[in-house]
């Protein structure tokens, strides 16, 4: 494709939002405005995930009964509908593809389950190939009454699949061979962490843990592989917003991995950290109103969605002024990627 688009997903009126489905939108490439392209109509997909190779999009329909919907893309930009399958959970709230792109991975939240789906040669959905369901619990009695998935994660080749398990405070690990996952490593969190995301430094052995709950980013060394072990816990917003109470949200690496980027709910900005050593440390806040649950950083600009306030906003990470494109209840927004 010759334009930049990227996607945005909403929840809709079948979790009491405002929103439509997804909503594509232009991206100028000398300012960062955007254009609106386009929307499809889909019940609350709240975690939108790209496979490797092929212009399909994957949608988590956030849900009691949990769906997932493959779409595809054409040259002008316009989705369209392939298939939807079962999550087998409730609230599935993540998606990734493995990087051969043979299997889609999904986690339920409110299920506490994760799901493996084989994806044919055009990338559709196959068979759901297995389903496996966390026990446990956490000290946090109003969100930690049970286990809840909340990300899982592949390897760099695809063999080690690793869940992020938000209810228990736990990095659960498994090696995936012919769609079935098999029990590798637990790999325990502070008490009380809330664990949200997991995502990998690129060419380092470590990762960085979105801690929801706490507010925090915890710093994890994986050794062997699918292991991880906490070697620190950092702030997830300057000392500007001491006291406030916040749930981490969303976490990304610039391009170069040099710079890390987390959203935070409560102080609702998107902090700026530099690296001392394998610690990061928070250097700048931009704020983000409205709950900023996801963002996309896409040419040095930040792209972050205002879930209370119906917007979607853009700003220069650096500095500059934010500017706003009305969007009922976005969740998510991911960059189109060049093809």
């Amino acid at each position: 494709m010759s334009e930049q688009l990227i996607c945005v997903g909403s929840y809709t009126s079948t979790t009491g939002g405002k929103g439509a489905g997804i909503t594509t939108f232009r991206v100028d490439p000398e300012s960062g405005a955007l254009s609106q392209a386009g929307t499809l109509e889909l019940a609350s997909p709240s975690w939108l995930t790209w496979h490797p190779t092929l212009p399909v999009l994957y949608a988590a329909n956030e849900k009691a009964e949990g769906e997932v919907t493959v779409l595809a893309m054409d040259p002008a930009g316009v989705l369209s509908v392939l298939g939807t399958a079962s999550t087998g959970g409730a609230d599935p709230c993540h998606l990734a593809v493995t990087p051969d792109g043979g299997h889609l991975l999904c986690a339920n939240y409110t299920g506490g389950n994760l799901a493996v789906f084989s994806l044919g040669a055009k990338g559709e959905i196959v068979e759901r190939t297995d389903l496996v369901t966390h026990e446990g619990s956490g000290p946090d009695t109003d969100r930690q009454e049970a286990a809840h998935v909340h990300m899982v994660v592949p390897n760099a080749d695809g063999s080690i699949v690793s869940a992020v398990d938000l209810g228990t405070d736990e990095i659960r690990s498994y090696r995936l061979e012919s769609g079935k996952l098999s029990p590798l490593a637990v790999s325990a969190l502070p008490p009380g962490t809330g664990p949200r995301q997991l995502v990998r430094r690129p060419g380092t052995p470590y990762a960085y843990v979105v801690g929801e709950l706490a507010g925090t980013v915890v710093t994890m060394h994986e050794e062997p592989a699918g292991t991880f072990t906490v070697r620190g816990s950092s702030p997830a917003t300057t000392a500007a917003h001491a006291g406030v109470r916040n749930l981490v949200a969303h976490l990304e690496f610039s391009a170069d991995g040099e710079e890390m980027y987390v959203s935070s709910r409560g102080p609702d900005c998107v902090t700026t950290f530099h690296f001392d050593g394998p610690l990061p440390h928070p250097v700048a806040d931009h704020p983000s109103d409205g709950w900023p649950r996801h963002f996309s950083v896409l040419n040095g600009r930040c792209y972050s969605v205002s879930q209370n306030n119906d917007a979607l906003l853009v700003f220069e990470l650096g500095s500059g002024e934010t500017t706003r494109y009305p969007t009922g209840t976005p969740v998510c927004v991911v960059p189109v990627p060049a093809r």
